[in-house]
């Protein structure tokens, strides 16, 4: 059983959909790729029926409002467990160092100190360097800087199973990484909005790709299969046959435009 569930898949103005975060569920646990803005993390973990009292390894990418304030959540739910003393093994969080200071200084302003106190205790903050490698869940991790022209951001690829998957945060992919994405099995990557709406959402200042130019990429790097995610949320249920169909005129391999709470099994 290997799955990614996608609890979001917003960019972060979305009202419709959860700002894009998801889990790596295999038969030894759960890993929990970023967290969006808001205490909706603990609801849709809920929803997908994932206690997060479980969860020992969470992945924040970089530091933008929609990726890390549903961590803050987490730890003001998780500290309440922690005073009762019933965690066993410490919870590791993968993180660049432009990601921890900002849960540093943040968290002094919005969390008690007592509360912290707790979480610097019972959380074990892995700072990431370009290429560190690390087991989780008994998959083997190798995180990379992605390279991105805003605030440092981190993806990381793996294997699930017998099959290659990438996952490359929230921006256009970087060409000096094109010979690291070429062929691998399954691609995670943002598409801000459909090329017919780009005048309207802006995605290319944005530094964000629309459907066209991401599976023009892709399929040119021979890519198996495509996950889109970080989209807008204006077209309602008509979204992912929208996004699809673009996709599929451009890119060769299968094209996943999943929905929040959407379950892909690798």
């Amino acid at each position: 059983m290997n799955k990614i569930i996608m609890l979001g898949v917003g960019n972060g103005g979305t009202l419709q959909l959860y700002n894009t975060c998801f889990v790596i569920q295999n038969l030894n646990g759960n890993f929990l790729v970023d967290t969006g803005g808001s205490i909706e993390i603990i609801k849709r973990l809920n929803e997908v029926n994932i206690d997060y009292k479980t969860i020992k390894h969470i992945f924040i990418s970089h530091s933008h409002t929609d990726h890390v304030l549903g961590l803050f959540w987490y730890f003001k739910k998780i500290s309440q467990h922690m005073q009762n003393c019933t965690f066993n093994e410490k919870i590791n969080i993968y993180c660049n160092d432009v990601v921890f200071e900002t849960i540093k200084d943040v968290s002094k302003h919005i969390l008690p100190d007592k509360l912290m106190d707790l979480i610097y205790k019972n959380c074990n903050f892995v700072i990431l360097n370009d290429g560190d490698r690390h087991s989780i869940n008994g998959v083997e991790y190798t995180f990379f800087d992605i390279k991105a022209k805003g605030t440092k951001q981190f993806g990381f690829e793996c294997r699930i199973g017998r099959k290659s998957l990438i996952f490359l945060g929230d921006e256009t992919l970087n060409p000096i990484l094109y010979d690291r994405i070429k062929n691998v099995d399954y691609v995670m990557h943002e598409a801000f909005c459909l090329e017919s709406e780009e005048n309207i959402f802006h995605a290319y200042e944005k530094n964000h790709s629309t459907t066209k130019s991401v599976s023009e990429i892709m399929n040119n790097l021979n890519v198996k299969n495509l996950i889109l995610y970080h989209t807008e949320d204006s077209h309602g249920e008509k979204r992912k046959n929208l996004y699809t169909d673009e996709g599929q005129k451009y890119f060769n391999g299968k094209i996943f435009v999943p929905n929040d709470r959407e379950t892909i099994e690798i």
